[in-house]
């Protein structure tokens, strides 16, 4: 009983090294590699620089045309969060504002509030998005 598996195995083995002693090996030929083309990624869209005015009176005899309102806003989430910070909305107005093809801001007003559905307190801004041309 034990000598069929034996049998077998080696007779396997036997039928494997007969098949390779007949045919000779081939020479191995390198095969030309395609370099790939590489993919660069975009540049991330930044927003343009933006003008922010403070005061009405720095607009005038100048030419410029509304775009419409614009607002930012800075949230603080609990007790333990940062405070909000109305220099992060600010940057948040002005950079919607970029979005809208705006160059300036006309600032309204900056408030913070409390008791904000979301938040414990929140930093606002609230502006006029422009398009002023520039002499």
């Amino acid at each position: 009983m034990r000598a069929l598996p034996l049998c077998l195995l080696a007779f396997l083995l036997a039928g494997c090294a007969t098949t390779h002693k007949t045919q000779p090996p081939a020479p191995v030929q390198p095969t030309p590699v395609e370099p790939k083309p590489v993919k660069t990624k975009p540049a991330p869209v930044r927003p343009a620089p933006v003008k922010l005015y403070k005061d009405a009176e720095a607009l005038v005899g100048t030419p410029f045309r509304d775009l419409g309102e614009v607002s930012g806003e800075s949230c603080q989430a609990d007790t333990q969060d940062s405070p909000p910070s109305l220099a992060t909305a600010r940057k948040r107005m002005l950079t919607r504002a970029s979005y809208m093809k705006a160059n300036a801001v006309l600032l309204h007003q900056c408030q913070i509030l409390s008791g904000v559905p979301g938040c414990h307190q929140q930093a606002i801004c609230q502006g006029s998005a422009l398009n002023v041309t520039f002499k």
